[in-house]
């Protein structure tokens, strides 16, 4: 990784109480704090559980989890595309996620693609590339969105279910180590409003939404139809998967 030295917290910062979503409306709008906040909770679990070695971070972006998993491997190389709209001087190379990655085989012991798949006009290609740049052992890490609103368009291409997810990664020999949803119902709708709050201009009235909604969701009745509608109405997946040959 580049210039690590001068790497800063961008989407993810960490506070007293663990990680949460920036509050820099620069890095974050404030209609996407509570998507985030959903977000960092799963894709730590999973990055904690299955990050290790030498990562690459693909699509990386300002590699907003780099704290996430700094502690967990041994180097790390950044890679993004010029499509990407978070540009930075952390990344190592700059390429073309939709054709072949530049980058020789079974380099990496674990790959991170964080809300970058849905982007990827064709997919398969490069979850194809991973498994090629992958040691045997090593672990893809990927984390999507589902019933999310289109972003970063014109480059907004899928959403995927989690069989398509699941398909993908077996026709190229990447067996599942875990695949869930993350958010469900409540989180969904609460989204669908703030973003349409949020394109009113009414930012301040953002700010109370998104922090009155936070706090709704830690309470135990709000948690428990996240769980129970999680299923049938994802906000997102992540997903681990492992190149077993």
């Amino acid at each position: 990784m580049k210039n690590v030295d001068r790497w800063k917290p961008t989407k993810v910062v960490h506070g007293t109480d663990g990680f949460r979503p920036s509050s820099d409306p620069h890095f974050l709008g404030v209609a996407s704090r509570l998507v985030a906040s959903c977000q960092i909770q799963h894709y730590q679990r999973v990055i904690q559980q299955y990050a290790f070695g030498r990562l690459l971070d693909l699509g990386c972006g300002y590699v907003p989890y780099y704290e996430l998993y700094k502690n967990l491997v041994e180097d790390v190389v950044c890679v993004d595309w010029e499509n990407s709209l978070h540009k930075n001087e952390c990344l190592d190379y700059l390429m073309d996620l939709n054709k072949p990655l530049s980058l020789e085989s079974e380099l990496f012991d674990t790959v991170l693609l964080t809300d970058v798949l849905e982007h990827i006009y064709q997919p398969v290609q490069l979850l194809s590339e991973v498994a090629r740049v992958l040691r045997r052992g090593g672990h893809v890490i990927i984390g999507v969105p589902f019933f999310y609103w289109l972003h970063e368009r014109p480059f907004d291409f899928h959403r995927y279910t989690e069989f398509a997810l699941r398909q993908m990664c077996e026709d190229l020999g990447l067996e599942i180590k875990s695949l869930k949803p993350y958010g469900g119902a409540p989180e969904i709708v609460m989204d669908v409003i703030g973003k349409c709050i949020a394109s009113a201009k009414l930012g301040g009235v953002c700010r109370i939404y998104t922090a009155l909604c936070c706090a709704m969701l830690n309470l135990k009745p709000f948690r428990a139809l996240s769980e129970k509608t999680a299923t049938h109405f994802p906000l997102g997946y992540t997903l681990a998967a492992q190149k077993s040959r």
